[in-house]
């Protein structure tokens, strides 16, 4: 994330200089940019380093991780969690765990730069390894079972997202809300269930099928000032502009322009 952050501010300040002067020579004012910090930027983007095991065909927790021995999940008793709680963190750190789903994000948050085959080999060698200590993993695993077409567990994940506080599973919502996992929950619905993608500039939906029949997930989005309303039933999806005037949108690798005057479109939802 740190080298596509960098990437984008490349993109963003090289954009204003040949396209808005006025913005960019204001932009140079204000935070004192001088113009050879783009080309530094993108040499250390260049030189981050992300690991890659070819045996595995997956991207390593960090340059150490497969070197260690698992975790004794099976003799680690349901009541020593969350395991930071209870041993010591040089043991937990030297063993083949981890506390939520941090390269699973990743494939979340840059969806675009990895296959769906990518996604599930990463997805099925790390889903064991994960504790769920932490309230932001069931949500992030959810989306990235419905991508890849593990209903099963996108139900299952999204239900602890979703039950996180109303049944207390950490045991801790005395000391309150967990207002990101809240918002992880909507993520589930919309980018898991829904199939929602903005990768290119674009809004695309890969919708899957209500978990249940005769169910219907139906949600809102705000989008350039523009409202598009979502509607998946068991067998179709039904795309609604509810505020605006023109919205170009995908589903699946089909464009559809909903307009003022065609506001309303209906296409198949994917049973996979």
């Amino acid at each position: 994330m740190a080298r596509e952050n960098l990437r984008y501010a490349i993109q963003v300040v090289e954009s204003l200089r040949t396209r808005e002067p006025d913005a960019y020579n204001t932009l140079v004012q204000r935070t004192g940019l001088d113009p050879s910090e783009p080309e530094a930027w993108s040499r250390a983007a260049d030189n981050m380093y992300v690991p890659y095991d070819d045996a595995l065909k997956i991207v390593p927790q960090d340059d150490s991780f497969l070197d260690r021995e698992p975790w004794d999940f099976r003799n680690t008793p349901p009541d020593r969690y969350p395991l930071l709680l209870f041993y010591h963190p040089l043991n937990i750190y030297r063993k083949q765990v981890i506390k939520q789903a941090d390269v699973v994000l990743a494939m979340f948050l840059l969806g675009d730069a990895f296959s769906r085959e990518t996604k599930k080999r990463n997805f099925d060698f790390y889903d064991p390894l994960t504790t769920g200590d932490s309230s932001l993993s069931s949500c992030i695993e959810a989306i990235i079972a419905a991508q890849t077409g593990d209903v099963e567990k996108a139900i299952r994940y999204g239900m602890a997202a979703l039950l996180m506080d109303l049944a207390d599973v950490g045991g801790n919502v005395k000391d309150g809300c967990h207002i990101a996992s809240m918002a992880g929950t909507w993520m589930m619905l919309t980018y898991g269930f829904g199939g929602m993608r903005d990768d290119d500039g674009t809004l695309s939906f890969w919708p899957r099928r209500a978990p249940q029949d005769n169910a219907i997930l139906r949600f809102p989005v705000t989008y350039r000032g523009q409202m598009l309303e979502v509607e998946i039933a068991s067998d179709k999806v039904e795309y609604a502009l509810r505020e605006g005037d023109c919205l170009r949108i995908r589903h699946e690798t089909e464009e559809i322009q909903l307009t003022r005057e065609h506001r309303l479109v209906e296409r198949p939802v994917s049973k996979a």
